[in-house]
């Protein structure tokens, strides 16, 4: 099986397994993703379409944060290079290609928000009974408000919980002129 093959059975295998997540109730649940080796749980509930970064359109003057736009399923989304929004990665050079194996993940439809946030690597799903909330004081101070708690899994990774809707919320997203 070729590379692209697996990826493309990848994301249909979490497109399936997202969508069922959605349609069971329960208490929290996130996809769990990876930008700059971070990891990161985005609320299921927030997000939406997961698709290949492929073309993204620049956009002139823009933070550089802001790579541009995309088309994700016939809408036009803002996309945010969230490594370099949460600085843990450098700004790339205009014009570079996308690296390989990044995902676009758009918000939900139902947010509003023409907005999908560039990840490195899909991580799969999480749910709070497989993580370890960490206390407070456990975890660094002066936490952004979009990024309201950590976990640790069974292996002793941290993750980072990001409630997308604070994010697009938050003055630094806000201004997206340079």
């Amino acid at each position: 099986m070729s590379n692209k093959d697996a990826l493309r059975e990848l994301q249909l295998r979490l497109a399936s397994r997202l969508q069922a997540a959605r349609e069971r109730p329960r208490s929290s649940g996130w996809l769990a993703v990876e930008c700059a080796s971070v990891g990161l749980l985005l609320p299921l509930t927030q997000a939406g379409e997961i698709q290949p970064a492929h073309a993204v359109t620049p956009v002139p003057h823009a933070k550089p944060w802001l790579l541009g736009v995309a088309n994700v399923r016939g809408q036009l989304n803002a996309v945010l290079d969230l490594g370099v929004f949460l600085r843990v990665r450098p700004p790339q050079t205009p014009g570079t290609p996308l690296r390989s194996g990044a995902q676009l993940v758009a918000l939900n439809t139902q947010l509003r928000v023409n907005c999908a946030v560039l990840v490195d690597r899909l991580a799969g799903l999480r749910d709070a009974d497989q993580l370890e909330l960490l206390a407070p004081e456990d975890s660094s101070r002066g936490r952004p408000p979009f990024a309201p708690r950590q976990w640790r899994d069974t292996q002793g990774r941290q993750w980072d919980e990001l409630d997308l809707v604070a994010l697009v919320r938050d003055p630094l997203f806000l201004d997206v002129a340079a």
